[in-house]
């Protein structure tokens, strides 16, 4: 919306331009003709930088920021270029470009730099006394979803809930990896790949949620894993990673990339246990050690009841022994209660 606005004024302004130009003594006494050329030339001027404008790749929008340090940079370049022209082209106080070519100069030269600052806010970093301007309006860091973390679903979860406040960045990639897989014809990949897809459509629905899909600037050779393409994406983003592999964890990490583990967030949110704890249990398998039977709970923990074989496929009460954490999930072990 503030990039149409700005179009908006900038239109309106070389109108306005060419309203004073038809005021002036020299365009007055031409022909009939000429003040209709100017209008349809002041016209067609800013209709023509916009379309050009337009055929860029769109970006953010940015704030009052960028519209400030644009023009005052548009003021400026336009104050150097009439100086760099004075030797080549000398203009007269009589000649009617002394009057009208700095203003459709400053107009055109002040909509394009504050255009490319409102698209490229993410790309600088403005430092003012007391103030400063950060990459990112909504968090310092965007965060970089691979594609286990996307299928997974549980992040949609927790964006929702508010736990994230900077933007999600996918990678175009990652997009083009979970579309190819939701037409495989294996029917597990393909089931993961719509899976994927529909809880990228539940983020985008959310108003709250800024998500956005973007190419890396550079592209990554295509012997290189999907995991080192999306480290690289964030290392390039000044971002961090978000999945539930913890090999890409660990790779984000010897690369000094900041990730998230969703499967460690979720064994923090998990309720604790302790020895002594009584649960009421369903044994569906047997263990390792042939004298085991495992269980899981309504999460999905993985209980181990030791002598629990002979109990395989009844409900009985069990004692919490001992609990083990790793990045894979949790392990709760226990016995016959």
């Amino acid at each position: 919306m503030a990039l149409i606005i700005l179009r908006a004024i900038f239109v309106m302004v070389s109108v306005g331009i060419a309203v004073l130009i038809f005021n002036s003594p020299s365009v007055q006494a031409s022909p009939t003709w000429v003040p209709w050329a100017i209008l349809a030339g002041m016209v067609a001027l800013p209709l023509t930088v916009i379309g050009f404008d337009g055929m860029i790749r769109r970006k953010e929008l940015t704030t009052i920021t960028a519209i400030y340090f644009g023009l005052l940079i548009g003021v400026f370049l336009t104050y150097v270029t009439m100086l760099a022209l004075q030797p080549i082209m000398p203009l007269s106080t009589n000649d009617p470009l002394h009057s009208w070519l700095p203003l459709v100069l400053g107009s055109v030269l002040c909509y394009l730099c504050t255009s490319l600052l409102m698209q490229t806010r993410d790309d600088f970093r403005f430092l003012i006394p007391y103030v400063e301007f950060a990459r990112d309006v909504r968090g310092l860091r965007p965060n970089v979803l691979d594609g286990s973390a996307i299928v997974d679903g549980r992040i949609a979860d927790l964006a929702e809930a508010g736990v994230f406040e900077s933007r999600f960045v996918v990678p175009s990639f990652v997009l083009d990896e979970l579309q190819a897989a939701a037409e495989s014809g294996d029917r597990s990949r393909r089931a993961r790949g719509r899976r994927g897809l529909d809880v990228l459509a539940r983020l985008r629905e959310n108003d709250a949620i800024d998500i956005d899909v973007i190419r890396p600037r550079t592209e990554s050779h295509d012997d290189l894993s999907i995991e080192t393409r999306v480290v690289d994406l964030a290392r390039e983003l000044g971002g961090r990673v978000i999945t539930v592999e913890q090999s890409a964890a660990k790779l984000a990490g010897v690369r000094s990339i900041a990730a998230i583990n969703v499967n460690d967030v979720a064994q923090a949110l998990k309720p604790s246990f302790v020895p002594g704890d009584a649960l009421s249990l369903r044994l569906v398998k047997q263990g390792e050690e042939p004298d085991q039977g495992v269980g899981y709970l309504d999460d999905g923990t993985m209980v181990v009841v030791e002598n629990g074989r002979d109990r395989i496929g009844g409900t009985i009460r069990v004692s919490v022994t001992s609990t083990l954490q790793t990045s894979a999930g949790r392990l709760v072990f226990a016995r016959p209660a």
